[in-house]
C-alpha cells in the first residue's frame, strides 16, 4: 500500500512539474540519447528496446530511432512490419513524423532500413541532411533514443556526437572493453565535452561490473581525461535470449527476471528517480495515465 502511494505522489509531481512548465512556457526540449557500442553482440538494440519501455514506466514518453542504417533490426526484435522506414524518408517520400509506427505500451518507433546499401554507404552531406530533420520531432516525446550501428563509421560518429548523451554498452569480454573505449576516445578526439555513461551487460554478479566499468574508467580518465559515468549493468539471464526468440521485450515478456529488474534501475538512475515501479499492473496503468497527459 505504501508503495501505491509513494507511486501516485511521483506521478502526481511530475504531472504537477509538466503542466507548469506548458503554463510558463517553459516547456523542456527533448532529450536525446545514442546507445552505441565499440563491437557488435553485446546486446546494444535488445537494450535500447527494454530501456526505453523502462523509461516509460516513469511516465516519459519515449521515441527509439533505429540509426543503424542499412542493418536495422528494432521492428524485426518486435514482430513489426514497417510499411515505411528511413530510407522513405531520405529518397524524399516521406517527412519523418509519417513513418513514426506504434509500439507496446505505446513506445514511439522510428525504423530503419534493413539489407539497403545505399543507407550503409551514405554521405556525409546526406547524415547530417537527415540529422538536421531531426529538429522536426521537437516536443513529440520527452526522450528520444538513437540506436546507431556498431563501431567507428561515419554514420555512427555522426548520430553519436549529434546527441546531448551517449550510453555506451559493453560485456566483461576483453575485446568488447578494448572496442568500448575505442569508441569512446573517437568521440572525445571530435567533441571534448560529453555526457558519457557506460553499462555492462551480460554480467554474472555486481562485482564484475564494477570490475569491468573501473577498466574502462581509469584508462578513459589517464588517457582522454574524461570521467564516464557507470550507469549500470544487466545481469546475465536466459530470459533475454527466451524474448529476443519470441520477438517480445524481455521487460513484459518477464517482468519479474533479474534483467528486468536491472534495467528499471538503470532507467531510475539516467532519470535520477529513487522509485523502482513494478513492470506491469499499477505501474502500466499509471504510466498510461501520464503519457496521455503528455
Amino acid at each position: 500500500m505504501r508503495d501505491q502511494a509513494e507511486k501516485l505522489r511521483v506521478l502526481a509531481r511530475n504531472l504537477k512539474n509538466q503542466v507548469e512548465c506548458e503554463i510558463k512556457g517553459t516547456q523542456k526540449k527533448t532529450r536525446i540519447i545514442a546507445v552505441t557500442s565499440g563491437k557488435g553482440g553485446v546486446g546494444k538494440t535488445n537494450f535500447t528496446i527494454n530501456f526505453a519501455l523502462a523509461l516509460m514506466s516513469y511516465g516519459q514518453r519515449v521515441l527509439i530511432l533505429d540509426a543503424d542504417l542499412g542493418l536495422a533490426n528494432i521492428d524485426v526484435i518486435l514482430g513489426i512490419n514497417p510499411s515505411h522506414t528511413l530510407y522513405n524518408v531520405l529518397k524524399g517520400e516521406k517527412n519523418i513524423q509519417d513513418i513514426i509506427l506504434p509500439g507496446p505500451q505505446g513506445l514511439q518507433i522510428i525504423a530503419g532500413g534493413s539489407g539497403m546499401q545505399e543507407l550503409a554507404n551514405l554521405r556525409k552531406w546526406q547524415v547530417e541532411q537527415f540529422i538536421a530533420k531531426l529538429e522536426e520531432l521537437e516536443g513529440i516525446a520527452d526522450i528520444i533514443i538513437i540506436d546507431t550501428a556498431a563501431g567507428l563509421s561515419k554514420n555512427v560518429m555522426s548520430f553519436v556526437l549529434a546527441a546531448d548523451e551517449v550510453i555506451v554498452i559493453t560485456t566483461p569480454e576483453p575485446t568488447a572493453i578494448t572496442d568500448a573505449y575505442g569508441i569512446v576516445k573517437a568521440m572525445t578526439s571530435k567533441r571534448k565535452h560529453g555526457v558519457v555513461h557506460l553499462v555492462v551487460n551480460r554480467v554474472e554478479n555486481a562485482q564484475e561490473a564494477d570490475i569491468t566499468a573501473s577498466k574502462l574508467k581509469i584508462v578513459a580518465e589517464k588517457f582522454l581525461k574524461l570521467n564516464i559515468g557507470h550507469l549500470g549493468f544487466i545481469l546475465d539471464d536466459p530470459s533475454v535470449s527466451k524474448a529476443v526468440k519470441s520477438q517480445e521485450p524481455f521487460l513484459l515478456k518477464y517482468p519479474k527476471s533479474s534483467a528486468a529488474e536491472c534495467i528499471l534501475r538503470l532507467a531510475a538512475q539516467m532519470l535520477d528517480q529513487e522509485l523502482q515501479p513494478e513492470p506491469a499492473g499499477v505501474k502500466a496503468f499509471f504510466g498510461k495515465i501520464a503519457r496521455l497527459f503528455g
